[in-house]
């Protein structure tokens, strides 16, 4: 690997990308989505005591969604769009290895998508100052949101080395990217719904008497139901983008326990579905109820981060696509597919 000819080769590919007007109208439009959502946000968490936390949290999930959805367009036809324009061979015929070839669009894929993470700084600047804000929380947050955002490139940038079609190879980077966003939560309440449990629940009440008293008997009544188990499959999640940002991300609670922004509300969402439900239940109106003083706090401090699992299952597919994208781009190639431009 050489870092100059890797440079060259992100600079000609940022250059080539910042010519184009509709890169500058899709960075507008982006900031003005992102106005649209600071002011909303405000709105929403106005009346709360740490507004600052729930802002700055609504804007970087809203940051990474919008990433998700741009990012698959930048990245998914980087190679084999110059292989279909024909301007992939004067490359490989250069000094340039395969491997530097690929980092290299990698590396520009990332930096195109980073820079929507730059537009949305001064609303993250501004919800900061808000207040509320743990500086733990900014900066786990943005680092969780530039490995995502980078993540998303290298999974378009493999696909595009292994699919032949431009078309193809952004339908299957989406298709991808919405299996992790989409399809965890949909798998999850599927497989939850498949896998059932029996729960026995006795219970027993008060018995009216004409004179307005209470009278408790020995009788109990038993009702037998099923309910979904997403105990067994909540690890499905661990590789969803927003729970990996969530999850990574130290929780700030108030007074009562409760988390203060979006992060932890969704952890809390997560980390409730792990905790087995109680197969033998018990409610009894003549006995004191003594309630349940579970906090979301407490729910979190028992269950399991699972954000590094998450990432690195994400890691490891993008991983094997780019290594897979290695053997198809390389050169001097034996097959090719039907059709391929070679210059």
């Amino acid at each position: 690997m050489n870092g100059r000819r890797i440079g060259v080769l992100v600079r000609l590919e940022l250059i080539q990308r910042m010519r184009s007007v509709a890169w500058y109208v899709l960075l507008g439009v982006f900031a003005v989505l992102l106005v649209g959502v600071t002011a909303l946000a405000f709105l929403a968490w106005g009346g709360s005591d740490d507004r600052g936390a729930g802002i700055y949290s609504t804007v970087v999930l809203i940051t990474l969604l919008l990433a998700l959805l741009v990012s698959p367009t930048l990245s998914g036809n980087s190679i084999n769009g110059d292989r279909d324009s024909a301007t992939l061979a004067p490359v490989q015929v250069t000094l340039a290895t395969t491997g530097e070839i690929l980092l290299g669009r990698f590396l520009a894929a990332w930096a195109t998508g980073l820079a929507f993470a730059v537009v949305a700084a001064p609303f993250l600047v501004v919800a900061t100052l808000a207040g509320g804000v743990s500086p733990v929380t900014v900066i786990v947050s943005l680092a969780v949101l530039i490995v995502e955002i980078g993540v998303v490139a290298a999974l378009g940038t493999a696909l595009s080395g292994i699919l032949a079609r431009p078309l193809f190879s952004v339908a299957t980077t989406y298709l991808v990217v919405a299996a992790l966003v989409i399809g965890t939560p949909i798998t999850v309440g599927l497989v939850a719904f498949s896998v059932r449990s029996e729960v026995v629940s006795s219970y027993r009440v008060v018995e009216y008497t004409e004179a307005g008293g209470v009278t408790c008997t020995d009788e109990w009544e038993t009702s037998v139901y099923e309910i979904p188990r997403p105990d067994t499959v909540w690890w499905v999640l661990a590789a969803n983008p927003f729970v990996v940002l969530a999850d990574a991300i130290p929780t700030q609670f108030e007074r009562g326990g409760w988390p203060v922004d979006l992060f932890g509300q969704l952890k809390l969402v997560v980390r409730s579905i792990q905790q087995p439900p109680e197969l033998e239940q018990r409610y009894d109106e003549c006995a004191p109820s003594t309630g349940d003083d579970t906090t979301p706090r407490d729910i979190i401090a028992e269950t399991v981060p699972s954000w590094f699992v998450g990432l690195g299952v994400q890691l490891l597919l993008a991983g094997g696509l780019m290594a897979w994208a290695y053997r198809r781009t390389r050169t001097p190639a034996r097959t090719l597919p039907r059709g391929t431009r070679i210059a």
